[in-house]
């Protein structure tokens, strides 16, 4: 093969490549016909006795650090309507500036200390870097990991990904 019939080959195969990695019309994986996560949930309910129904989150998360998380958690309908909703604004509240979610994508991705957090472009001083830090920590989101070291707890890793689902949805 010639160098230009090589270089046009390239070409089209990077384009497709290209093409597969922007599509969204990708189904997620709720989108299946099977609901075997849901199917479960149901099984669980109704072996309890639970007649209200119930809402479950669960998943098994690598992250680009090597971590890996294994997390479910679900609670029964009538419970969640009947409890106190103020104390989720909190945890809802530390979440809602942008520069936040990005220090949380940061440590999630291995940039842990504080030092390394305010070298990022567009998150502020290193004064309102800390400001940031210290409302995560206060909502449960991060904790301190030593030496100026922050981790999301490991118990907050899938519900964090999951909130960031339910917004994309």
């Amino acid at each position: 093969m010639e160098l230009e019939e090589r270089v046009t080959e390239l070409e089209r195969r990077l384009a497709e490549l290209e093409e597969m990695g922007s599509r969204k019309d990708r189904p997620a994986i709720t989108e299946r016909p099977d609901f075997w996560a849901l199917d479960g949930l149901r099984a669980q309910l109704s072996d309890a006795g639970v007649e209200s129904g119930g809402v479950l989150f669960t998943g098994s998360v690598r992250l680009p650090t090597g971590g890996q998380y294994e997390w479910q958690y679900g609670l029964p309908t009538d419970q969640l309507l009947a409890g106190s909703w103020e104390d989720a604004a909190e945890a809802f509240a530390a979440l809602g500036r942008p520069v936040r979610l990005r220090l949380l994508r940061e440590i999630l991705g291995g940039r842990r200390t504080a030092a390394e957090l305010t070298e990022l472009a567009e998150v502020g001083t290193t004064g309102q870097v800390y400001h940031h830090l210290r409302q995560l920590t206060a909502a449960g989101w991060l904790r301190s990991s030593g030496r100026a070291g922050y981790e999301v707890p490991a118990d907050r890793v899938v519900p964090l990904l999951v909130v960031l689902a339910a917004a994309e949805h």
